[in-house]
């Protein structure tokens, strides 16, 4: 089955979403029309384990105008098998898998031994720069680690990743884009106790700024609370990013949309 994703005046990329989840099983082709009826056409379903991700390449064959990244999530870490990063590394290369990830490093779950989330991190960075596709860095209470760690791969060359679902500050964003990384924003930027997060998005060069849901997560206002959340709600978003910016919600699709296209190799197809 392949859902049409159909032609919009307006085009929006869902940089970040979990479409593999469970959630999704009753409805899944129906939420992403859901998404292209209101000009959300790309969207990239993200793994976080070996089966997620192979499901995750599985929906990106199956449906059109969605994509996919692998890799193995910092709370997942610790219950992969010996096995399970090799074949990571075999998936990364295959049909329309357009970045590695969801990767990072995580202080909130002790899922996985902190050393351990480390080495994974590196693993995934290596994998990008190896084969030119933008890493996906899941963050969680531990802003210095996250720095320290992508300092260190710096000094390897420019980075090429995703700061996804950022919650950080306009410091901590500034020198993630001196270092090559792009600034995705999902539903906590539209919180009312999010001031200091818009902010930050209102500082964003215009060429590094990704809009995401995270869905079945995080949930935007006006539709916060409801779940499951899902691609179509990311106009939400960048409703309130647009407002942050001062731009049109016209000028924001675009600009995001672009960046995108352009980080994941996908501009002209």
């Amino acid at each position: 089955m392949t859902a049409e994703l159909g032609a919009n005046e307006m085009a929006l990329f869902d940089t970040h979403s979990h479409l593999d989840q469970p959630k999704f099983d009753d409805d899944r082709a129906e939420r992403i029309q859901n998404a292209a009826d209101v000009g959300v056409t790309r969207m990239v379903a993200v793994g976080c384990t070996l089966k997620s991700s192979q499901r995750c390449v599985e929906l990106a064959s199956e449906f059109e105008g969605v994509y996919a990244a692998v890799g193995i999530h910092p709370n997942d870490a610790a219950e992969s098998a010996p096995e399970d990063w090799s074949q990571i590394q075999q998936l990364a290369t295959a049909s329309k898998v357009v970045a590695i990830g969801e990767t990072g490093l995580d202080k909130y779950w002790d899922d996985t031994p902190f050393d351990q989330q480390l080495d994974f991190f590196d693993r995934h960075i290596r994998l990008a720069a190896e084969l030119d596709k933008p890493f996906v860095v899941h963050m969680r209470e531990c802003e210095a680690e996250m720095m320290q760690a992508l300092r260190e791969a710096y000094q390897r060359g420019p980075l090429k990743g995703i700061m996804h679902s950022f919650t950080g500050d306009a410091d901590m964003a500034a020198e993630c884009l001196d270092m090559g990384l792009h600034i995705s924003f999902a539903g906590m930027v539209t919180f009312k106790k999010s001031e200091d997060l818009r902010a930050c998005a209102a500082t964003i060069p215009e060429d590094r700024l990704l809009v995401e849901t995270d869905s079945p997560y995080l949930s935007p206002e006006p539709v916060r609370g409801k779940r499951p959340n899902e691609p179509a709600n990311v106009r939400h978003t960048a409703q309130c990013l647009a407002k942050v910016r001062s731009v049109s919600l016209e000028t924001l699709a675009s600009q995001t949309t672009a960046n995108a296209l352009q980080l994941f190799g996908l501009a002209g197809v």
